[in-house]
């Protein structure tokens, strides 16, 4: 486990609180099926869902997310056109945004940002994310690049 050093420095409450920040997982790379394993099935494992190729710890929301629960069809995967099409349909239980209207993609954005990523820790990133098509690691793929990436928030 990993502890920021305290140092002493006229700093915010924020920043101190940066600076006492613990980090448990480093963020990592998931495929597609490892995330599968993470679909709320299993008592006691935790609970993961991809959207944009960010994948989210959701478990605090196991009443949503968990076996049995509303949106479970939602987690294991990554499932960004459902979020875009606030849709439960199999066929948008994908990564796939091709032909999305611009709306879609919008709320997708907002989704994003206003509700995994304001509640949820992020675990890390799919496969596809982070490679390319033959397997090779995505020399351009760097984390702060990524949607709304911050380094407060993601390390």
């Amino acid at each position: 486990m990993l502890k920021y050093r305290k140092e002493p420095t006229a700093a915010t409450a924020s920043d101190r609180k940066l600076k006492e920040k613990t980090v448990s997982k480093p963020v990592r790379l998931i495929t597609e099926e490892e995330l599968e394993i993470y679909d709320g099935s299993q008592d006691g494992q935790p609970v993961y869902m991809a959207i944009k190729g960010v994948v989210f710890d959701v478990t605090k929301g196991k009443e949503f997310y968990g076996k049995g629960a509303p949106y479970n069809a939602l987690v294991g995967k990554d499932s960004t056109r459902a979020v875009a099409k606030m849709s439960l349909d199999p066929e948008d239980l994908t990564h796939d945004t091709a032909g999305l209207t611009k709306e879609q993609l919008e709320s997708l954005d907002r989704i994003f940002t206003g509700t995994y990523k304001a509640k949820y820790p992020i675990v890390g990133y799919t496969a596809r994310h982070m490679l390319n098509e033959d397997g090779s690691p995505n020399k351009d793929f760097k984390p702060e690049d990524q949607p709304h990436f911050t380094l407060n928030d993601e390390l």
